[in-house]
């Protein structure tokens, strides 16, 4: 969920100095406390920044906890884990940042764990699988803060045109229905987002369906295996040297581009996370979902991605993080955060809640598949690395005289030496 289909704007904004504290000192014996966040922007243009849902919740908090003063700092996504790791390699760190990735600064023993902050029935409330893919050596150091999960969208309408009445559940019904929605004189059957901007998800979303993905049972990278071979070589022999994908070769299509033409009723279907829900009905396009296609029937599980929150060690706040965070993952808030950005939430109460509510009925499809959804092995510092370079190179798999054997093999290599490294 870190790249987001629609531009992002910096905002930053101060709310206050520090106010005398009463009742709950800190750990640095202080009195007066002042709490630093530095958080993600999800919204869209600077009306509909996260800024605005932060200084609600902060407004809130503070009224009701004189002593603290919470100054949160919003920043796009293509800033903000840069500035979190200025700030760290300043000696300035943050006491949370809500950004991507947490695996590093918990190696270096920076952050507090989750059982150190969290009070015990806040930290037990986290989705399981989501509680577990913020651990590092069994413990967890990274505290969920939005999810979202993948499922194939369909234009309606292009469908009916080409005679298609349902989704397809294989591959082979997929590569069949883009066939068809290509002699219909549908531009992109089906849009293959590999460019640089998010590879990573498509990719994995792909590798998922056909049973395998980045690492093995065990946990250890497994990017070259079998599976994945036959996959990338599926999808380039059927799809792509077929001309289905469209005019934009793979390895240039960034998802933002493939939202935008699915947007505009240019491409037939497409793997979406729910942000493509309000831009497609904004365009009064009618979509349909369905669960990913497998190899030969719909696949048993889906992508999941999750940005994170950390609570860092530096200026001592355990207790006053504490507070705030717990008043964060109030299920009041989390649902407002997750209503407002089409994100999934985080808990189980906040969960249930919107399952439950029909207002959320349009997000149920992607709240169905988080329990069977797998995650980027974000526990792993090696991951950034291999990230950087399956966003790099693996378009390279599917383009014309390309070869899935050589890139996943190298792409194995970079992992088993950026694992080994760190």
């Amino acid at each position: 969920m870190q790249r987001r289909w629609a531009g992002t704007v910096a905002v930053v904004s101060a709310l206050g100095t520090a106010a005398a504290l009463g009742g709950c000192g800190s750990d640095s014996g202080s009195e007066d406390v002042t709490l630093r966040l530095v958080a993600a922007d999800y919204g869209s243009s600077k009306g509909d920044s996260s800024q605005k849902y932060w200084d609600d919740l902060v407004g809130r908090y503070e009224k009701e906890h004189p002593g603290v003063r919470v100054d949160v700092s919003v920043y796009s996504w293509e800033d903000v884990d840069a500035k979190v790791r200025e700030m760290v390699d300043a000696g300035e760190a943050p006491d949370m940042a809500q950004i991507g990735a947490y695996a590093d600064y918990a190696a270096k023993g920076l952050l507090y764990p989750a059982s150190e902050v969290l009070s015990i029935p806040v930290q037990a409330d986290f989705l399981p699988q989501l509680a577990d893919a913020g651990t590092v050596n069994r413990l967890q150091y990274g505290l969920p803060f939005a999810a979202s999960t993948r499922v194939l969208v369909y234009n309606k309408s292009l469908f009916a045109d080409a005679g298609i009445d349902s989704a397809p559940s294989t591959w082979k019904d997929l590569a069949e229905d883009a066939a068809a929605l290509k002699d219909a004189g549908v531009e992109t059957p089906y849009a293959l987002p590999l460019g640089p901007e998010e590879a990573q998800a498509e990719a994995l979303q792909w590798l998922l369906s056909g049973g395998s993905g980045y690492i093995d049972d065990v946990g250890s990278y497994d990017l070259d295996s079998e599976q994945n071979v036959k996959t990338l070589t599926w999808l380039k022999d059927e799809l792509v040297d077929k001309g289905l994908t469209g005019p934009t070769a793979p390895a240039e299509l960034n998802r933002a581009e493939a939202a935008a033409a699915f947007a505009r009723g240019e491409v037939g279907m497409t793997s979406a996370h729910p942000a493509l829900l309000r831009a497609a009905a904004e365009k009064g396009v009618e979509l349909g979902t369905a669960t990913m296609p497998g190899e030969s029937g719909r696949s048993a599980t889906t992508l999941g991605v999750a940005d994170w929150m950390m609570a860092f060690k530096e200026n001592g706040h355990r207790k006053e993080i504490g507070s705030f965070l717990d008043f964060v993952y109030d299920e009041e808030n989390v649902l407002a955060f997750s209503r407002a950005y089409d994100v999934l939430p985080v808990t189980t109460s906040a969960s249930e809640a919107m399952g439950d509510d029909e207002a959320d009925a349009a997000l149920a499809p992607f709240l169905q598949r988080l329990p069977e959804s797998r995650f980027y092995p974000v526990g792993k510092v090696s991951w950034a690395a291999v990230s950087a370079a399956v966003k790099q190179r693996i378009g390279e798999a599917v383009a014309p005289g390309g070869n899935p054997v050589k890139v996943l093999q190298q792409l194995q290599e970079v992992a088993l030496e950026a694992d080994s490294a760190a």
